[in-house]
């Protein structure tokens, strides 16, 4: 229980602050939460390395839990166009935190006596990747309209990609915004992933 409490407070304080982030706009086609969520990653690369996959899977389903009691609350609560969080935004956040955090771990155990660096930049990156395409597409596509109920009218508004590429739906530019950061945050983790692995494997509990 002592080499799960600190992994399960983090990924749960992560869940619950990218929950309530991704509601405040960061520019035109980011939120905070973008900034956060990607943090995730970096939890569950730590346990697995110090801990090992099983330890770190059991990290994963406990955000996941806490990802769904978010969830919940967040159906309750009236937004200025309905709903925090639809039916459509919840079984998209759910389906892609598992299957990416899950991958995450398998792929990191496969590469775990490689450079140290290896596993958690391929791992992240790979994750991050399906992460980001299992969400987009499942709350936002247009092509699940008649599937999953849900307005989405407004991701489907066809624009320039980022504002200056092909016209593409608007949720096309927002999953792409998203990627680019959580790409961007796998490499800058690094750091703090070798000083964590590092200060816990000299002192371990």
């Amino acid at each position: 229980m002592t080499r799960l409490l600190p992994g399960v407070l983090a990924m749960a304080a992560i869940v619950v602050a990218s929950n309530i982030l991704v509601q405040f706009l960061f520019g035109q086609w980011l939120t905070w939460g973008a900034f956060t969520y990607p943090l995730a990653f970096l939890v569950t690369d730590v346990m697995n390395r110090v801990y090992g996959a099983s330890v770190a899977r059991k990290v994963v389903f406990a955000g996941f839990i806490v990802g769904v009691i978010c969830s919940l609350i967040g159906t309750q609560i009236m937004g200025e166009f309905g709903p925090l969080v639809t039916l459509r935004i919840a079984l998209g956040s759910g389906i892609a935190f598992l299957t990416a955090q899950l991958l995450d771990v398998a792929i990191f155990d496969r590469l775990r006596n490689g450079g140290w660096w290896q596993a958690p930049v391929i791992s992240s990156i790979i994750g991050s990747s399906v992460d980001t395409a299992l969400f987009f597409f499942i709350a936002f596509s247009g092509a699940l309209t008649g599937v999953l109920p849900g307005d989405v009218a407004w991701a489907n508004e066809v624009l320039p990609v980022l504002g200056m590429g092909p016209e593409a739906p608007l949720w096309v530019s927002l999953a792409l915004a998203d990627w680019g950061v959580k790409l961007a945050l796998a490499l800058i983790a690094l750091v703090p992933f070798r000083l964590l692995t590092r200060k816990i494997l000299a002192h371990p509990a």
